[in-house]
Protein backbone atom coordinates (compact mmCIF):
# COMPACT_ATOMS: atom_id res chain seq x y z
CA UNK A 1 0.00 0.00 0.00
CA UNK A 2 2.99 1.94 0.32
CA UNK A 3 5.31 0.88 -1.81
CA UNK A 4 8.42 -1.58 -1.42
CA UNK A 5 11.25 -0.51 0.45
CA UNK A 6 12.66 -2.44 3.76
CA UNK A 7 12.64 -0.93 7.40
CA UNK A 8 15.03 0.82 9.55
CA UNK A 9 18.30 -0.68 9.74
CA UNK A 10 18.18 -2.67 13.15
CA UNK A 11 15.94 -5.30 10.70
CA UNK A 12 18.27 -5.03 7.82
CA UNK A 13 18.10 -3.79 4.27
CA UNK A 14 15.18 -3.32 2.28
CA UNK A 15 13.30 -6.30 0.56
CA UNK A 16 13.17 -4.06 -2.80
CA UNK A 17 15.64 -1.40 -2.42
CA UNK A 18 14.93 2.30 -3.60
CA UNK A 19 17.18 4.05 -5.30
CA UNK A 20 18.51 6.46 -3.00
CA UNK A 21 18.84 6.16 1.27
CA UNK A 22 16.00 7.55 2.71
CA UNK A 23 17.30 8.01 5.64
CA UNK A 24 19.35 10.73 4.03
CA UNK A 25 15.94 12.50 3.25
CA UNK A 26 14.69 12.74 7.38
CA UNK A 27 12.26 15.66 7.51
CA UNK A 28 14.21 18.33 9.80
CA UNK A 29 11.58 19.71 11.88
CA UNK A 30 12.18 23.31 13.60
CA UNK A 31 11.03 23.75 17.16
CA UNK A 32 9.00 26.57 17.93
CA UNK A 33 7.59 26.67 14.39
CA UNK A 34 3.96 26.57 15.27
CA UNK A 35 2.53 28.40 18.00
CA UNK A 36 -0.10 27.47 20.37
CA UNK A 37 -2.85 29.51 18.14
CA UNK A 38 -1.60 27.45 15.79
CA UNK A 39 -1.80 24.19 16.94
CA UNK A 40 -5.46 25.42 18.01
CA UNK A 41 -6.19 26.23 14.35
CA UNK A 42 -4.71 23.42 13.22
CA UNK A 43 -6.62 20.68 15.06
CA UNK A 44 -10.08 22.59 15.06
CA UNK A 45 -9.63 23.02 11.16
CA UNK A 46 -9.39 18.90 10.79
CA UNK A 47 -12.88 18.56 13.53
CA UNK A 48 -15.12 21.27 11.62
CA UNK A 49 -14.39 20.14 8.14
CA UNK A 50 -15.53 16.71 9.72
CA UNK A 51 -18.02 17.89 11.92
CA UNK A 52 -21.35 18.97 11.68
CA UNK A 53 -21.06 19.78 7.76
CA UNK A 54 -19.97 16.17 7.38
CA UNK A 55 -22.04 14.16 9.72
CA UNK A 56 -25.09 15.75 10.80
CA UNK A 57 -27.36 14.27 8.34
CA UNK A 58 -25.99 10.45 8.93
CA UNK A 59 -26.15 11.46 12.79
CA UNK A 60 -30.15 12.62 12.45
CA UNK A 61 -30.83 9.25 10.72
CA UNK A 62 -29.96 7.14 13.50
CA UNK A 63 -30.28 9.37 16.78
CA UNK A 64 -33.16 11.27 15.30
CA UNK A 65 -35.02 13.84 17.56
CA UNK A 66 -32.07 13.80 20.06
CA UNK A 67 -29.41 14.42 17.46
CA UNK A 68 -27.98 17.78 18.74
CA UNK A 69 -27.59 15.69 22.27
CA UNK A 70 -25.46 12.89 19.94
CA UNK A 71 -22.82 15.48 19.74
CA UNK A 72 -23.01 16.08 23.30
CA UNK A 73 -22.59 13.08 23.93
CA UNK A 74 -19.56 12.43 21.82
CA UNK A 75 -17.86 15.80 22.95
CA UNK A 76 -18.12 13.84 26.44
CA UNK A 77 -16.70 10.75 24.62
CA UNK A 78 -13.53 12.01 23.01
CA UNK A 79 -13.18 14.71 25.78
CA UNK A 80 -12.39 11.34 28.44
CA UNK A 81 -10.46 10.10 25.45
CA UNK A 82 -8.12 13.31 25.22
CA UNK A 83 -7.05 12.49 28.87
CA UNK A 84 -4.77 9.64 27.43
CA UNK A 85 -3.68 11.65 24.51
CA UNK A 86 -2.43 14.67 26.40
CA UNK A 87 -0.90 13.05 29.37
CA UNK A 88 1.25 10.75 26.26
CA UNK A 89 1.91 13.86 24.61
CA UNK A 90 3.37 15.54 28.03
CA UNK A 91 5.54 13.06 28.62
CA UNK A 92 6.48 11.46 24.58
CA UNK A 93 6.05 15.47 22.27
CA UNK A 94 7.35 14.06 18.89
CA UNK A 95 6.38 14.74 14.90
CA UNK A 96 5.50 11.15 15.10
CA UNK A 97 2.05 11.30 17.29
CA UNK A 98 0.67 8.40 17.82
CA UNK A 99 2.72 5.98 16.03
CA UNK A 100 5.80 7.27 18.92
CA UNK A 101 2.94 6.71 21.64
CA UNK A 102 1.78 3.43 20.55
CA UNK A 103 6.45 2.87 20.14
CA UNK A 104 6.29 3.53 23.76
CA UNK A 105 3.30 1.55 24.64
CA UNK A 106 4.03 -1.63 22.79
CA UNK A 107 7.47 -1.30 21.48
CA UNK A 108 8.02 -1.76 17.87
CA UNK A 109 6.10 -4.45 16.44
CA UNK A 110 2.65 -5.94 15.22
CA UNK A 111 0.76 -4.26 17.78
CA UNK A 112 1.99 -0.81 17.12
CA UNK A 113 2.67 -1.19 13.62
CA UNK A 114 -1.19 -2.19 13.44
CA UNK A 115 -3.04 -0.16 15.68
CA UNK A 116 -0.85 3.09 13.87
CA UNK A 117 -2.25 1.67 10.34
CA UNK A 118 -5.61 1.88 11.52
CA UNK A 119 -5.51 5.49 12.92
CA UNK A 120 -3.92 6.15 9.63
CA UNK A 121 -6.46 4.76 7.58
CA UNK A 122 -9.09 6.50 9.55
CA UNK A 123 -7.69 9.70 9.03
CA UNK A 124 -7.37 8.78 4.78
CA UNK A 125 -10.98 7.98 5.52
CA UNK A 126 -11.41 11.42 6.96
CA UNK A 127 -9.37 13.17 3.90
CA UNK A 128 -11.76 11.19 1.61
CA UNK A 129 -15.23 12.19 3.14
CA UNK A 130 -14.24 15.83 4.28
CA UNK A 131 -13.15 16.24 0.21
CA UNK A 132 -16.91 14.62 -0.83
CA UNK A 133 -18.70 17.05 1.57
CA UNK A 134 -17.04 19.79 0.04
CA UNK A 135 -18.03 18.73 -3.54
CA UNK A 136 -21.41 18.14 -2.46
CA UNK A 137 -21.68 21.59 -1.04
CA UNK A 138 -19.95 23.60 -3.58
CA UNK A 139 -22.32 22.33 -6.27
CA UNK A 140 -24.96 23.23 -4.25
CA UNK A 141 -24.98 26.43 -6.38
CA UNK A 142 -25.36 25.06 -9.33
CA UNK A 143 -28.36 22.61 -8.30
CA UNK A 144 -26.33 19.31 -8.72
CA UNK A 145 -27.47 16.15 -7.39
CA UNK A 146 -25.65 14.68 -4.48
CA UNK A 147 -25.10 11.58 -6.72
CA UNK A 148 -23.55 13.20 -9.32
CA UNK A 149 -19.65 12.60 -10.75
CA UNK A 150 -19.39 16.12 -10.32
CA UNK A 151 -18.63 15.28 -6.86
CA UNK A 152 -15.71 12.61 -6.74
CA UNK A 153 -13.99 14.87 -9.19
CA UNK A 154 -14.13 18.23 -7.67
CA UNK A 155 -13.33 15.90 -4.36
CA UNK A 156 -10.06 14.74 -5.94
CA UNK A 157 -9.47 18.29 -7.39
CA UNK A 158 -9.44 19.32 -3.69
CA UNK A 159 -7.38 16.43 -2.08
CA UNK A 160 -4.70 17.81 -5.66
CA UNK A 161 -4.31 20.97 -3.95
CA UNK A 162 -4.30 19.99 -0.61
CA UNK A 163 -0.92 17.96 -1.83
CA UNK A 164 0.21 20.81 -3.52
CA UNK A 165 0.08 23.07 -0.32
CA UNK A 166 1.57 20.31 1.81
CA UNK A 167 4.79 19.98 -0.55
CA UNK A 168 5.46 23.35 0.24
CA UNK A 169 5.85 23.04 4.35
CA UNK A 170 5.08 23.33 7.43
CA UNK A 171 4.69 27.35 7.95
CA UNK A 172 2.05 27.49 4.60
CA UNK A 173 -0.32 24.93 6.28
CA UNK A 174 0.32 26.38 9.56
CA UNK A 175 -0.07 29.74 8.11
CA UNK A 176 -3.51 28.86 5.64
CA UNK A 177 -5.03 27.23 9.15
CA UNK A 178 -4.73 30.40 11.01
CA UNK A 179 -6.14 32.56 7.93
CA UNK A 180 -9.16 30.74 7.90
CA UNK A 181 -9.36 29.68 11.41
CA UNK A 182 -11.22 32.74 12.22
CA UNK A 183 -13.56 32.74 9.20
CA UNK A 184 -14.73 29.18 9.74
CA UNK A 185 -15.35 29.58 13.67
CA UNK A 186 -16.98 33.16 12.65
CA UNK A 187 -18.88 31.75 9.86
CA UNK A 188 -20.66 28.98 12.01
CA UNK A 189 -21.75 31.46 14.81
CA UNK A 190 -23.09 33.71 12.32
CA UNK A 191 -25.15 31.18 10.47
CA UNK A 192 -26.43 29.41 13.73
CA UNK A 193 -27.13 32.50 15.76
CA UNK A 194 -28.85 34.84 12.81
CA UNK A 195 -31.12 31.78 12.59
CA UNK A 196 -32.12 30.93 15.71
CA UNK A 197 -32.26 34.89 16.43
CA UNK A 198 -35.00 34.76 12.97
CA UNK A 199 -36.41 31.85 13.86
CA UNK A 200 -40.04 32.00 15.78
CA UNK A 201 -40.97 28.07 14.60
CA UNK A 202 -39.17 26.89 17.16
CA UNK A 203 -36.88 23.19 16.86
CA UNK A 204 -39.10 21.06 14.84
CA UNK A 205 -37.48 17.99 15.92
CA UNK A 206 -40.39 15.46 15.77
CA UNK A 207 -41.27 12.62 17.97
CA UNK A 208 -38.90 10.00 17.32
CA UNK A 209 -35.91 8.84 15.38
CA UNK A 210 -37.08 7.43 12.19
CA UNK A 211 -34.42 4.40 12.71
CA UNK A 212 -36.11 1.88 15.49
CA UNK A 213 -33.07 -0.08 16.77
CA UNK A 214 -33.26 1.71 19.99
CA UNK A 215 -29.97 2.33 22.22
CA UNK A 216 -27.71 1.01 19.64
CA UNK A 217 -28.83 3.41 17.14
CA UNK A 218 -28.36 6.13 19.67
CA UNK A 219 -24.99 4.62 20.41
CA UNK A 220 -24.20 4.41 16.79
CA UNK A 221 -24.83 7.98 16.21
CA UNK A 222 -22.69 9.05 19.17
CA UNK A 223 -19.71 6.98 17.25
CA UNK A 224 -20.56 8.58 14.19
CA UNK A 225 -20.34 11.66 16.48
CA UNK A 226 -16.98 11.13 17.31
CA UNK A 227 -15.59 11.29 13.92
CA UNK A 228 -16.81 15.60 14.67
CA UNK A 229 -13.86 15.27 16.93
CA UNK A 230 -11.23 12.70 16.55
CA UNK A 231 -9.42 15.56 15.06
CA UNK A 232 -8.00 16.28 18.35
CA UNK A 233 -5.34 13.86 17.50
CA UNK A 234 -3.88 15.60 14.50
CA UNK A 235 -2.37 17.79 17.44
CA UNK A 236 -0.11 15.23 18.68
CA UNK A 237 1.62 15.01 15.80
CA UNK A 238 2.99 18.57 16.24
CA UNK A 239 5.03 17.92 19.55
CA UNK A 240 8.62 18.51 17.47
CA UNK A 241 7.84 22.27 16.22
CA UNK A 242 4.95 22.94 18.66
CA UNK A 243 6.30 25.77 21.43
CA UNK A 244 6.69 23.83 24.64
CA UNK A 245 5.20 20.97 23.53
CA UNK A 246 4.74 19.10 27.07
CA UNK A 247 2.49 21.74 28.01
CA UNK A 248 0.80 23.36 25.11
CA UNK A 249 -0.50 20.24 23.12
CA UNK A 250 -2.60 19.55 25.80
CA UNK A 251 -3.76 22.87 25.97
CA UNK A 252 -4.58 22.92 22.27
CA UNK A 253 -6.59 19.53 22.35
CA UNK A 254 -8.57 20.95 25.57
CA UNK A 255 -9.33 24.36 23.68
CA UNK A 256 -9.79 22.90 19.92
CA UNK A 257 -12.25 20.15 21.94
CA UNK A 258 -14.22 22.70 23.98
CA UNK A 259 -14.50 25.11 20.64
CA UNK A 260 -16.30 22.57 18.76
CA UNK A 261 -18.59 21.10 21.45
CA UNK A 262 -19.92 24.40 21.44
CA UNK A 263 -20.06 25.40 17.65
CA UNK A 264 -22.05 22.08 16.91
CA UNK A 265 -24.61 22.19 19.63
CA UNK A 266 -24.99 25.63 18.44
CA UNK A 267 -25.23 24.79 14.65
CA UNK A 268 -27.11 21.36 15.48
CA UNK A 269 -30.11 23.62 17.31
CA UNK A 270 -30.11 26.08 14.20
CA UNK A 271 -30.80 23.44 11.54
CA UNK A 272 -33.64 21.55 14.29
CA UNK A 273 -35.07 25.09 13.90
CA UNK A 274 -35.46 24.89 10.45
CA UNK A 275 -35.79 21.27 9.40
CA UNK A 276 -37.48 18.74 10.38
CA UNK A 277 -35.88 15.20 10.98
CA UNK A 278 -36.95 13.63 7.52
CA UNK A 279 -36.02 16.69 6.06
CA UNK A 280 -32.53 16.88 7.69
CA UNK A 281 -31.85 12.94 6.36
CA UNK A 282 -33.46 13.85 2.76
CA UNK A 283 -30.51 16.92 2.61
CA UNK A 284 -28.32 14.77 4.56
CA UNK A 285 -24.76 15.55 2.85
CA UNK A 286 -25.39 19.38 2.66
CA UNK A 287 -27.99 20.26 5.53
CA UNK A 288 -26.62 23.08 6.56
CA UNK A 289 -27.34 25.18 3.23
CA UNK A 290 -31.03 23.14 2.99
CA UNK A 291 -31.33 25.04 6.23
CA UNK A 292 -30.72 28.63 5.62
CA UNK A 293 -32.60 28.74 2.60
CA UNK A 294 -36.01 29.82 4.48
CA UNK A 295 -34.84 32.63 5.98
CA UNK A 296 -31.74 33.77 3.35
CA UNK A 297 -32.77 32.55 0.28
CA UNK A 298 -29.64 32.58 -2.19
CA UNK A 299 -27.77 34.90 -0.14
CA UNK A 300 -28.03 32.61 2.66
CA UNK A 301 -27.00 29.63 0.20
CA UNK A 302 -24.09 31.22 -1.10
CA UNK A 303 -22.81 32.38 2.38
CA UNK A 304 -23.01 28.73 3.77
CA UNK A 305 -21.62 27.11 0.79
CA UNK A 306 -18.84 29.45 0.70
CA UNK A 307 -18.13 28.93 4.56
CA UNK A 308 -18.07 24.98 4.14
CA UNK A 309 -15.83 25.60 0.88
CA UNK A 310 -13.61 27.10 3.33
CA UNK A 311 -14.13 24.79 6.64
CA UNK A 312 -13.53 21.46 4.18
CA UNK A 313 -11.00 22.58 1.78
CA UNK A 314 -8.96 23.58 5.05
CA UNK A 315 -9.99 20.69 6.68
CA UNK A 316 -8.00 18.17 4.46
CA UNK A 317 -5.47 19.94 3.87
CA UNK A 318 -4.26 20.17 7.52
CA UNK A 319 -5.55 16.83 8.13
CA UNK A 320 -2.95 15.42 5.59
CA UNK A 321 -0.37 17.51 6.94
CA UNK A 322 -0.65 15.41 10.22
CA UNK A 323 -0.73 12.06 9.23
CA UNK A 324 2.14 12.11 6.42
CA UNK A 325 3.85 12.90 9.80
CA UNK A 326 2.84 9.88 11.46
CA UNK A 327 3.65 7.80 8.49
CA UNK A 328 7.23 9.14 7.79
CA UNK A 329 7.70 8.35 11.44
CA UNK A 330 6.37 4.47 10.81
CA UNK A 331 8.70 4.38 8.05
CA UNK A 332 11.45 5.96 10.07
CA UNK A 333 10.86 2.99 12.82
CA UNK A 334 10.77 0.88 10.14
CA UNK A 335 7.55 -0.42 10.30
CA UNK A 336 6.19 -0.01 7.08
CA UNK A 337 7.79 -0.62 3.97
CA UNK A 338 8.69 2.66 1.79
CA UNK A 339 9.46 3.54 -1.56
CA UNK A 340 10.07 7.06 -2.83
CA UNK A 341 9.85 5.95 -6.58
CA UNK A 342 12.34 8.40 -7.82
CA UNK A 343 10.66 11.02 -6.21
CA UNK A 344 12.91 14.01 -4.89
CA UNK A 345 12.29 15.27 -1.26
CA UNK A 346 12.24 14.04 2.32
CA UNK A 347 10.18 10.67 3.30
CA UNK A 348 7.56 13.22 4.66
CA UNK A 349 6.93 14.61 0.92
CA UNK A 350 6.72 11.12 -0.16
CA UNK A 351 3.83 10.14 2.77
CA UNK A 352 2.32 13.55 1.56
CA UNK A 353 1.75 12.14 -2.25
CA UNK A 354 1.15 7.99 -0.74
CA UNK A 355 -1.49 9.34 1.60
CA UNK A 356 -3.20 11.85 -1.10
CA UNK A 357 -3.22 9.05 -3.89
CA UNK A 358 -4.98 6.77 -1.22
CA UNK A 359 -7.74 8.86 -0.08
CA UNK A 360 -8.19 10.05 -3.90
CA UNK A 361 -9.41 6.08 -4.77
CA UNK A 362 -11.53 6.29 -1.12
CA UNK A 363 -13.36 9.89 -2.73
CA UNK A 364 -13.74 8.61 -6.35
CA UNK A 365 -15.61 4.99 -5.44
CA UNK A 366 -16.99 5.41 -1.62
CA UNK A 367 -19.98 6.93 -0.65
CA UNK A 368 -20.23 9.16 3.00
CA UNK A 369 -21.94 7.26 5.01
CA UNK A 370 -19.80 4.20 4.18
CA UNK A 371 -16.71 6.33 4.17
CA UNK A 372 -17.82 7.98 8.04
CA UNK A 373 -18.98 4.37 9.28
CA UNK A 374 -15.92 2.53 8.43
CA UNK A 375 -13.72 5.54 9.76
CA UNK A 376 -15.54 5.78 13.15
CA UNK A 377 -14.89 1.67 13.90
CA UNK A 378 -11.54 1.73 12.55
CA UNK A 379 -10.78 4.98 14.59
CA UNK A 380 -12.24 3.89 17.98
CA UNK A 381 -10.39 0.39 17.69
CA UNK A 382 -7.57 2.27 18.03
CA UNK A 383 -8.82 4.36 20.63
CA UNK A 384 -9.13 1.04 22.56
CA UNK A 385 -5.65 -0.04 21.94
CA UNK A 386 -4.34 3.65 23.46
CA UNK A 387 -6.15 3.87 26.41
CA UNK A 388 -5.02 0.06 27.17
CA UNK A 389 -1.49 0.83 26.55
CA UNK A 390 -1.60 4.23 28.89
CA UNK A 391 -3.24 2.05 31.39
CA UNK A 392 -0.86 -1.39 31.33
CA UNK A 393 2.22 -0.44 29.63
CA UNK A 394 3.15 3.66 30.62
CA UNK A 395 0.95 4.75 33.18
CA UNK A 396 3.85 5.63 35.86
CA UNK A 397 5.93 7.53 33.04
CA UNK A 398 2.89 9.59 31.88
CA UNK A 399 1.43 10.24 35.64
CA UNK A 400 -2.00 8.95 34.71
CA UNK A 401 -4.93 7.67 36.75
CA UNK A 402 -5.99 3.93 35.79
CA UNK A 403 -9.73 5.09 35.82
CA UNK A 404 -10.08 7.77 33.18
CA UNK A 405 -8.65 5.79 30.16
CA UNK A 406 -11.09 2.39 31.61
CA UNK A 407 -13.62 4.87 31.42
CA UNK A 408 -13.02 5.88 27.98
CA UNK A 409 -12.60 2.49 26.81
CA UNK A 410 -16.03 1.33 28.46
CA UNK A 411 -17.38 4.29 26.36
CA UNK A 412 -15.90 3.28 23.09
CA UNK A 413 -16.80 0.20 23.80
CA UNK A 414 -20.10 0.68 24.19
CA UNK A 415 -20.45 2.89 21.19
CA UNK A 416 -18.38 0.91 19.10
CA UNK A 417 -20.74 -1.86 19.83
CA UNK A 418 -23.69 0.04 19.02
CA UNK A 419 -22.69 1.09 15.34
CA UNK A 420 -21.79 -2.36 14.73
CA UNK A 421 -24.75 -3.78 15.71
CA UNK A 422 -26.92 -1.09 13.60
CA UNK A 423 -24.39 -1.73 10.65
CA UNK A 424 -25.28 -5.89 10.83
CA UNK A 425 -28.51 -5.23 10.33
CA UNK A 426 -28.77 -2.70 7.33
CA UNK A 427 -25.16 -2.77 6.14
CA UNK A 428 -23.11 -6.17 6.25
CA UNK A 429 -21.17 -5.54 3.66
CA UNK A 430 -19.69 -2.49 5.34
CA UNK A 431 -19.16 -4.63 8.61
CA UNK A 432 -17.29 -7.46 6.05
CA UNK A 433 -14.89 -4.51 4.97
CA UNK A 434 -13.85 -3.53 8.07
CA UNK A 435 -13.53 -7.00 8.96
CA UNK A 436 -10.51 -7.53 5.93
CA UNK A 437 -9.28 -3.76 7.29
CA UNK A 438 -8.53 -5.85 10.11
CA UNK A 439 -7.20 -8.84 8.90
CA UNK A 440 -5.73 -6.88 6.29
CA UNK A 441 -3.11 -4.66 8.39
CA UNK A 442 -2.84 -7.04 11.40
CA UNK A 443 -2.22 -9.93 8.79
CA UNK A 444 0.10 -7.51 6.65
CA UNK A 445 2.44 -6.34 9.30
CA UNK A 446 2.75 -9.50 11.17
CA UNK A 447 4.14 -10.94 7.56
CA UNK A 448 6.08 -7.87 6.68
CA UNK A 449 8.03 -7.37 9.75
CA UNK A 450 8.62 -11.57 9.83
CA UNK A 451 10.32 -11.62 6.14
CA UNK A 452 12.34 -8.09 6.85
CA UNK A 453 14.77 -9.48 8.74
CA UNK A 454 15.41 -12.09 5.84
CA UNK A 455 16.91 -9.32 4.08
CA UNK A 456 19.85 -9.01 5.46
CA UNK A 457 20.85 -12.35 4.17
Amino acid sequence: MFGISGPSSDRGASLLMSSSDHSSRDTVYEKGAISLPGAVALGSGVMIGAGVLAVTGQIAELSGALFPLAFVAAAVVSGLSAYSYIKLSAAYPSAGGIATFLQKCYGEGVLTAGLALLMYLSMVLNQSLVARTFATYALQLFDVAPDSILVPVLGVALLLVAMAVNLVGTKAVEGFSLLTAAVKIGGLVVFASAILWLSDSGIQLGTSAPNDSGIASLLAAVALGVLAYKGFTTITNQGAELVEPRKNVGRAIIISIAVCAALYLLVSLAVASQLTVPEIINARDYALAEAARPFFGDAGLWFTVGFAVIATSTGVMVSVFAVSRMLAMLTKMGLVPHSDFGMPGSVQQHTVVYTVAIAIVLTAFADLSRIASLGAIIYLAMDIGIHWGVITKVRDATQAVAWVPALAIVLDLAVLGGLVWVKIGSDTTLVAAAIAVFALVFGGEWLYLRLAPSADS
